[in-house]
């Protein structure tokens, strides 16, 4: 059965104390929509609809940046979350299926959970998602009775016995989408808040005689984020969670606390990470390979066997091949190091392609920008690039060519050839001593004043 995404993205969020909608406040380098949103995918939706509110422009943007055919549907006033819910309607039209809400500011509903509450659906007509509370607070309460939810109350309208609950609503539903439509159009705003709470469904269904029942989760899921120290603690939650999924998959952290993943870190089995390495989105890391400590990467992908750092930094566009070495205070872009390449010490490789075994000297630099273009430096394979060359792109070094050491290369050097670029030295026997005695005599004329 096809399925649909309704992910609620309108509040504002004026606990976060921003300029920045609320759902667009990062968690491991990713909008905690897109971790809304990368959730429900495990779901391959017919239709993605998010609804957006404040900053809708943004909000929107966001969310075709990750997804291009989500579609947006606004939300002017926030009068609710099923008002919220019901703005969807329209991009619903012709569809003929299930509709699953989320929330925006939720980033941490399991792929499982979404599946468990997809085939729940087979046995009651809507399906809630909810998790016994260490602290129920001012959580809805989830009334039930056997297996079936018999309705939501929310906290400021619920009485004594309801607020003794300790089962509690994440907001998550799912329903027949043309059912739940209907029943959003009957909700009414006769509460405390005045507002049309999509929680009102579950009495309305019950009174046509449809079925509720409820799927559990665990509370670390439906953690909401709605001020800046609730960031802080998701950012904490998802860094703990995704470092023990890594060592439980065979992944070596050596310090795990020190350990920083984006949301979409990939690092595969036996390899090694030690500590204070900080990865930035987009980074995927093979088996076998080790990031040695205080290195950062971002947008790069490092092979079997590869060695990167201590202190390396990996830019968008980094591509090691398996059994290469980038060392420490190297800083790698846009380039791709061939099968075996060495570049241990202080260099900077930006725009090139370096050939299988070829080893780039301490202080080599790749001068890649004009001030307008970025040009290519091409390095063949078993190349010897000497240390302290400035390679002057757009330039190309040939198979098992060498450049000599501080030497500045503009020209292409052929293969099998020796580039040098460097003024010829020239030795003044004595001269050190009568510049020293000089200067010394000058400070000293100097210090009687």
């Amino acid at each position: 059965m096809s399925i649909a995404l309704i992910i609620l993205a309108a509040g504002k969020g004026t606990r976060m104390e921003s300029d920045l909608p609320k759902v667009l406040h990062r968690i491991a380098h990713a909008p905690m929509l897109w971790h809304a949103m990368r959730a429900g995918q495990v779901l391959e939706p017919g239709r993605t609809i998010v609804v957006a509110g404040h900053e809708a422009d943004m909000v929107a943007a966001s969310a075709q940046a990750y997804d291009p055919e989500a579609q947006i549907v606004l939300q002017s006033e926030q009068n609710g979350t099923a008002h919220a819910v019901a703005q969807a309607a329209p991009a619903l039209a012709g569809f003929n299926g299930d509709a699953i809400v989320l929330y925006g500011d939720t980033p941490f509903i399991r792929q499982e959970t979404l599946e468990e509450m997809a085939r729940a659906r087979a046995h009651h007509d809507i399906v809630v998602l909810g998790f016994e509370a260490a602290d129920p607070g001012r959580y809805g309460r989830l009334v039930t009775e056997g297996d079936a939810l018999l309705r939501i109350v929310e906290y400021k309208d619920a009485n004594e016995d309801e607020r003794a609950i300790t089962l509690c609503n994440s907001g998550l539903m799912a329903a027949d989408a043309t059912v739940l439509m209907d029943l959003v159009a009957q909700v009414g705003n006769d509460n405390a808040a005045g507002e049309y709470y999509l929680t009102d469904i579950i009495a309305l269904a019950r009174a046509r005689g449809l079925s509720a029942g409820v799927v559990h989760c665990a509370e670390s899921e439906t953690m909401g984020v709605n001020s800046r120290s609730e960031l802080a603690r998701a950012e904490v939650s998802f860094q703990q969670t995704t470092r023990a999924r890594l060592i439980d998959d065979g992944v070596s952290l050596q310090a795990p606390d020190t350990v920083w993943l984006a949301w979409d870190t990939v690092i595969g089995r036996d390899a090694e990470i030690e500590p204070n390495v900080v990865f930035g989105p987009g980074v995927t890391i093979e088996s076998d390979a080790r990031i040695r400590a205080f290195s950062h990467l971002e947008g790069c992908h490092v092979s079997r066997g590869a060695i990167v750092g201590p202190f390396a930094r990996l830019r968008l566009g980094a591509e090691l091949a398996e059994d290469s070495h980038v060392g420490n205070f190297v800083e790698i872009k846009n380039a791709y190091l061939g099968e075996g390449v060495k570049a241990n010490h202080l260099t900077y490789i930006g725009d090139a392609d370096i050939g299988d075994r070829s080893n780039i000297g301490a202080g080599t630099v790749t001068c890649n920008y004009d001030g307008v273009f970025k040009h290519r430096t091409i390095i063949g394979k078993d190349a010897f690039i000497g240390s302290d060359t400035m390679l002057v792109a757009p330039v190309t070094i040939g198979d098992g060519a060498m450049t000599g050491s501080g030497s500045v290369i503009t020209s292409d050097v052929p293969a099998g050839a020796l580039g040098i670029g460097r003024a010829r030295q020239e030795t003044k026997a004595g001269f050190a001593t009568r510049l020293r005695d000089m200067l010394r005599a000058k400070k000293k004329e100097q210090n009687k004043g």
